[in-house]
């Protein structure tokens, strides 16, 4: 294993990050609190609790996981297409390392930036409502997987993309509105029948489940469930990164 290598791409995808860092964290501190007044305030004072929980609470896993959905998917997909885009990728295909170590190196990066963005949006939700946390290790747990699986997913999306659009058509068109309506905000309890069933189709519903149960045991649906279907994802998305690597899809043109 090159550690030296992986070092030396996981710290200049940390550089990008600490140049921007003001506004790398301004925009979830922004978020997190138009949410909390928005959602929080207005729609929370029309709403008692959901299962027991205050609204308030209710919307802290959902919030979090939207963050770190999206930044997990931009960060890796624009750290592996800037390379592509100004031809240094090949610099990487040639130099003695192999594919699991550049992986290891980018994916690294997107992930520790979305573990710090999230810590970042936790602690301010904490001004906002008396955070609860039944059980941290898997709250950890379910974070650090999250953040790793769709740092893969931007990764992919980063090697497939011809262009600067086209990294931001599966977020904007594809995943945030699975997480709108994998019950972020909400509990598929609330849904009518047929439309509960529809939303167990939504991948986003599993992860969103699992990380609110760690905090507040409440779940839409098992934690065991949950975890495998983020092991699923996380397994896939390795192979396909594998495969690409392999066969040089859109990295030999």
């Amino acid at each position: 294993m090159n550690f030296r290598a992986i070092k030396v791409i996981y710290a200049n995808e940390m550089m990008r990050f600490w140049q921007t860092f003001f506004q790398s964290l301004a925009s979830p501190v922004i978020s997190t609190a138009l949410y909390f007044i928005v959602f929080g305030a207005a729609i929370g004072s029309s709403i008692d609790k959901i299962e027991g929980v205050s609204y308030g609470l209710f919307i802290v896993p959902g919030l979090t996981m939207l963050s770190i959905l999206t930044h997990s998917i931009s960060n890796a997909s624009f750290g592996i297409f800037f390379p592509k885009f100004t031809g240094t990728i090949y610099e990487i295909l040639s130099a003695p390392i192999s594919f699991y170590e550049a992986l290891l190196g980018y994916v690294g990066a997107a992930a520790s930036k979305s573990l710090i963005l999230a810590t970042v949006i936790l602690f301010t939700a904490s001004f906002f409502v008396e955070l609860q946390i039944a059980h941290p290790v898997w709250m950890v747990s379910f974070l650090v997987l999250t953040c790793i699986t769709f740092s893969l997913f931007g990764f992919i999306i980063g090697l497939w993309a011809g262009n600067f659009e086209k990294l931001q058509v599966v977020p904007l068109l594809i995943i945030t509105p699975l997480v709108f309506l994998g019950g972020s905000f909400y509990s598929i309890s609330m849904l009518p029948e047929f439309w509960q069933k529809v939303t167990l189709f939504n991948p986003v519903l599993y992860l969103v489940s699992g990380f609110r149960w760690s905090f507040f045991e409440v779940s839409d649906v098992s934690v065991g469930t949950s975890l495998m279907m983020i092991l699923v994802f996380l397994s896939v998305c390795l192979a396909v990164v594998a495969w690409m690597f392999k066969t040089g899809y859109r990295l030999k043109q």
